[in-house]
């Protein structure tokens, strides 16, 4: 027995086995397997290939930075000013360069202002006194300029004055002009390149045109005509949020800011062809069709009529023969399993 053994198992190193298959033909199980070989099918191409792009190579790890600069001059000629020419450097905070910048629009002047003691502006209703004693030393204005002093400065014979504050003096008085008085500001342009990096894939992309012509950052502005130009008209962008810059530039109701590109407020993806992806998402498709097959197999021969039929063709018993003494015929057993070529 131990021979035998050894030469069968020697043997056996180079059988082929493969599997057996049994046709059904039933239609209700046969068309809720072609019904889902159609719904695998359909998801892995629709939904994973098409939508997902399950055959990409995908990097998260973005890294992006931004830079703005403003250009513009103003020149104005006011009775507390005279005439002056404004440029970058006294309308826009902070300094260039910054991924956020403020542009101002609209001042009131008080010319000649130093740290002194002066009476406070009568429009502030905590200034407002009768007696020195309605004016504690050392105590701050609510909605003033300055701190007061102890004394009460009332201006001839009237009985109400108001605090003596150390602040800057002469303090502001003047109400906020009705027009601005940087308005032009509209027509300034900002420059905006903004850059962005995937290092999984060694890319990167700008907004700015690669081009050879040195003169084209020099004359264009950003529009439909032109949407590769990174310099953009301050007016335009203004109208672009569904607002009138000569109404923001008197009073802004609100700050337009250019925030750091990050992942923080940017979501971008970026994806390459790759064969592990592909052949993954591939196995997985080929892995449902076998849980389909394996699905139609429990309903044809434990759900239906049929049942016992079906599964009596499906798995066959085979029983060994014995002989007269009581022994397997081993070799009988083996010859009606084996399919020699």
């Amino acid at each position: 027995m131990g021979q035998a053994g050894c030469k069968g198992l020697s043997q056996s190193l180079f059988d082929y086995k493969t599997e057996k298959y049994v046709i059904a033909k039933n239609k209700k199980v046969g068309l809720l397997y072609r019904l889902l070989q159609v719904s695998i099918l359909t998801y892995l191409v629709v939904w994973v290939f098409l939508v997902k792009k399950g055959y990409q190579d995908t990097d998260t790890s973005l890294q992006s930075s931004i830079v703005t600069k403003v250009k513009g001059v103003i020149f104005t000629n006011t009775s507390e000013l005279g005439e002056r020419l404004w440029d970058v450097a006294d309308y826009v905070i902070p300094p260039q360069g910054e991924n956020v910048f403020f542009v101002v629009t609209n001042l009131i002047v008080t010319a000649n202002q130093r740290q002194e003691t002066c009476a406070e502006s009568e429009s502030i209703p905590d200034a407002w006194c009768y007696t020195d004693g309605d004016c504690p030393p050392g105590e701050p204005v609510v909605a003033g300029n300055g701190v007061k002093t102890g004394r009460c400065v009332r201006v001839g014979s009237m009985q109400r004055g108001t605090c003596e504050v150390f602040a800057w003096c002469p303090v502001e008085t003047k109400p906020r002009p009705v027009k601005p008085l940087l308005g032009k500001a509209e027509n300034f342009t900002v420059y905006i390149k903004n850059f962005i990096r995937f290092p999984k894939f060694n890319f990167s992309k700008t907004n700015v045109l690669d081009t050879n012509d040195r003169a084209f950052l020099k004359s264009c502005q950003f529009g439909p005509k032109n949407p590769y130009c990174p310099i953009f008209r301050l007016g335009s962008v203004v109208s672009w949020t569904g607002s009138n810059f000569q109404e923001i530039a008197v009073q802004p109701s609100g700050q337009h800011v250019f925030r750091k590109l990050n992942l923080l407020w940017v979501q971008l993806q970026a994806g390459k062809f790759s064969l592990i992806p592909t052949v993954v998402n591939i196995g997985s498709g080929v892995a449902l069709m076998g849980a389909g097959a394996f699905f139609c197999d429990l309903i044809l021969i434990y759900f239906i009529k049929k049942s016992h039929f079906y599964r009596d063709k499906k798995y066959e018993e085979v029983r060994s023969g014995h002989l007269g003494n009581g022994e397997v015929n081993v070799d009988q057993l083996q010859n009606l399993q084996t399919v020699d070529a």
